[in-house]
């Protein structure tokens, strides 16, 4: 499982990126958290407002920070 997090690096992001590694480690899933801060692949992705989260080419979230429960639902 690849996740993306997409952002300019803020503190959003970051905690975006922390509950996101958080989630996978409960659910014990094997993956990779990436940060993506270009704006233009950030746009590839139609996401206009970040922080966002991508899971596997797929735009899950945009404009907000999920809470670590959030993405383990998601995940599931």
């Amino acid at each position: 499982m690849t996740i993306k997090i997409l952002g300019s690096g803020c503190k959003k992001c970051k905690l975006l990126e922390s509950h996101a590694r958080e989630a996978m480690e409960e659910l014990a899933i094997e993956g990779t958290v990436e940060k993506v801060t270009d704006v233009n692949t950030i746009a590839d992705y139609g996401v206009f407002q970040t922080p966002a989260i991508v899971v596997d080419g797929n735009v899950l979230a945009s404009g907000k920070v999920l809470s670590t429960k959030k993405i383990i639902k998601l995940l599931s």
